[in-house]
């Protein structure tokens, strides 16, 4: 799920660059989707990258800012569902084969067993 999001969004962010006459805000939005993206497909960063892509998306379904013509996320479920994926990623991490378990290790919770209390 990381990777598809991820390439999705590297994708929009690169064909939002590539077109002509946008304005400097614009460039920046498309610069950071295809930033983020591209974390998302090596798993850098996944958390703080994933929220970054679920605050562009929801712009540009709000339309906070101006929309390319060739826009990937032109109908209201693609951005929902791009929306709520980008969101799973934000909770549930990284995953197994990413730059982040790499770097940091995986992390495993252990809650420790109730203490039981004696039968009187």
């Amino acid at each position: 799920m990381r990777v598809v999001v991820g390439a999705v969004a590297g994708a929009q962010g690169v064909l939002c660059l590539s077109r002509d006459g946008s304005q400097v805000a614009d460039l920046l939005i498309c610069a950071a989707l295809a930033t983020c993206g591209a974390c998302l497909l090596i798993g850098f960063l996944t958390p703080i990258a994933s929220i970054l892509v679920t605050l562009t998306i929801l712009a540009n379904a709000l339309s906070w800012f101006t929309v390319p013509d060739d826009d990937l996320f032109s109908g209201k479920l693609a951005s929902f569902e791009m929306i709520v994926m980008a969101v799973a990623i934000a909770l549930l991490g990284p995953g197994v084969f990413s730059l982040d378990a790499r770097l940091f290790g995986r992390h495993e919770i252990l809650i420790p067993p109730a203490p039981r209390s004696p039968k009187v």
